[in-house]
């Protein structure tokens, strides 16, 4: 008869420098064999989706800065479509290009930080001032389009808070010229790193089949070889417009859907975000980023649901209306929520160190998990 070892139960934070923010994982392992991992949430919670309903449509968008604060943007972006779907609201040819450049500067700005922050995890320090240098520039050219760094409060509903300043444009031209060889000199730092590789390769696999009955989106699930994005599969605002990919992983460095595929789809995201904010440049109209906005924001009695492809997923927004000036209801699907629900599964069966690898290739955010 084999004899079991005693189990031990670790807690890793919620003050731990690599869980990206307040989250405990509490770890049952077997001496250095993980059994199980349950995460523990909630040490943020600020009650997003109940404060709604005591504000007008409007005061809502600074709240979804909030969420995710890596992709304010972007949040901004789904609610404001959502909102205007509901209202019948055309807006003008220039808001649709402002905010496709916005947003995709916004994806490049999250993915910096989640490769920055990946690498500094697995104990490579100077990809992450790289990432953080080439970060900066873009909220430079946020704050000289609205005056903020973080929490924008850019899009609203029917247009944009600001138009765009004149030397914005030559400047984010500037800053795409730049990058492009910067992803090359981050590949050559980081991702073909051999330690880097060996500790991402064949580590925390999620099977399409297993990503899918999650309900996973973004580049996890593309990680995994699923060409899923929502700006090509359900095409929202002027996206059908773009020449670009969709990146999936292909098991380049070992088994496809491992961390290193989820790591090197975001690298491959930057690159078309780069093409898509160039080409949004050269399209970009003059027009009146005010003329759309209504005075007063009053949807009819009814719900509706809309979606966008945040940076770290699928952003949905259900808004609940009951004919006043407040949402009745507002219930957000949060990627990093969704997406952390599979983690359990990817550690079983690896070793304590590769809880921080893993944890680290779904990219989450615990202001968005918790709100």
């Amino acid at each position: 008869m084999a004899l079991k070892t005693e189990e031990m139960v670790l807690n890793m934070g919620p003050q731990h420098p690599s869980t990206h923010g307040v989250l405990r994982l509490e770890v049952e392992l077997d001496g250095e064999l993980i059994i199980n991992v349950k995460p523990h949430i909630g040490y943020l919670h600020r009650c997003f989706e109940k404060h709604c309903e005591a504000m007008t449509y409007p005061q809502v968008i600074p709240y979804t800065d909030r969420l995710d604060y890596l992709s304010s943007m972007y949040n901004n972006f789904g609610y404001v479509v959502t909102m205007e779907r509901f209202l019948g609201i055309q807006v003008p040819e220039r808001v649709e290009y402002i905010r496709v450049i916005m947003g995709e500067l916004q994806r490049i700005a999250s993915h910096l930080i989640a490769l920055g922050t990946y690498g500094l995890d697995i104990g490579a320090y100077t990809p992450f001032l790289y990432c953080f240098r080439d970060r900066e520039t873009i909220l430079s050219l946020f704050e000289m389009t609205c005056g903020a760094r973080l929490l924008y409060n850019y899009m609203w509903v029917g247009g944009l808070s600001h138009d765009l300043h004149p030397d914005f444009v030559p400047k984010c031209r500037e800053f795409l010229k730049v990058f492009k060889p910067n992803i090359t000199e981050l590949n050559n730092l980081l991702s073909y790193n051999k330690i880097f590789v060996e500790r991402t390769a064949n580590i925390g696999i999620l099977p399409a089949e297993t990503a899918i009955n999650y309900g996973i989106t973004g580049p996890m699930l593309r990680g995994s070889g699923v060409k899923w994005d929502l700006r090509k599969n359900d095409p929202y605002s002027i996206y059908d417009r773009f020449d670009f990919e969709i990146p999936v992983g292909t098991g380049a460095q070992g088994t496809l859907g491992d961390c290193w595929d989820r790591y090197f789809v975001r690298v491959r995201e930057m690159e078309e975000s780069v093409k898509i904010v160039e080409q949004a440049l050269d399209q970009l109209p003059e027009g009146d980023i005010n003329a759309a906005i209504p005075k007063r924001i009053k949807p009819p009695v009814g719900s509706i649901y809309g979606r966008v492809e945040n940076p770290k997923g699928e952003l949905g927004y259900f808004i609940m209306s009951d004919g006043s000036t407040n949402p009745f209801r507002v219930k957000l699907r949060g990627p990093s929520f969704v997406n952390m629900t599979v983690f359990g599964e990817l550690c079983k069966g690896h070793l304590i160190a590769d809880v921080i690898a893993i944890l680290g290739s779904v990219d989450i955010v615990l202001g968005e998990v918790d709100r």
